[in-house]
C-alpha cells in the first residue's frame, strides 16, 4: 500500500454542494443565516468530522500495532476560525486558528498508554499532520472514558 488516490466528485447550486465517491454520499451546506438551506453539515464542521473519523481510523490501526484494547472513542472536536479572513480581509488566515480534539477512550489499558497512542496517532493522521502543516494550533487531549 504506497501511493492512494481519493477522488470526490459533485454539483452545487447556491451554497448547497451533493458530493460523492462512489457508493457513499454526503450533503455539505450552510446554515438558513448564512444563505444556505441547511440541507447539510456546514463546509468547517465536515472538516472537523474528517478530522475526527481519520484519527479514529488512524487509531484502529496503531491500536493492532501497538497490541492496545481499543475498544472504542468519543470525539468531542471544535475550533475556532475569525470569519474575516474568508469574508476577504488579507491581513487574516482565511481557515483555522486553533482546533481542540478531546478524546475519551474505552479500554482496559493506561493513561500511559493512551498517551502513546494519542501521540502515534497525532503524528500519522493525515488530517491532523495536515492542520498542524497549515500553522493551526492543535490542542489534543485523550484521557480513559
Amino acid at each position: 500500500m504506497a501511493n492512494m488516490e481519493f477522488n470526490v466528485e459533485g454539483k452545487a447550486k447556491n451554497f448547497q454542494t451533493d458530493l460523492s465517491t462512489g457508493t457513499h454520499k454526503i450533503t455539505i451546506d450552510e446554515p438558513e443565516n448564512l444563505g444556505g438551506h441547511n440541507q447539510g453539515m456546514d463546509p468547517l464542521s465536515a472538516l472537523l468530522s474528517s478530522l475526527a473519523g481519520c484519527e479514529n481510523a488512524v487509531a484502529n490501526f496503531v491500536a493492532k500495532e501497538m497490541d492496545f484494547d481499543l475498544q472504542g472513542i468519543s470525539f468531542q472536536v471544535s475550533g475556532n476560525i475569525d470569519s474575516e479572513g474568508m469574508m476577504g480581509n488579507p491581513d487574516v488566515r482565511p481557515y483555522f486558528q486553533t482546533v481542540s480534539v478531546k478524546a475519551k477512550v474505552e479500554t482496559s489499558e493506561s493513561e500511559e498508554r493512551i498517551q502513546e497512542l494519542q501521540e502515534k496517532v497525532d503524528a500519522r493522521c493525515p488530517v491532523f499532520t495536515t492542520l498542524n502543516a497549515a500553522g493551526v494550533e492543535m490542542n489534543a487531549d485523550w484521557s480513559k472514558a
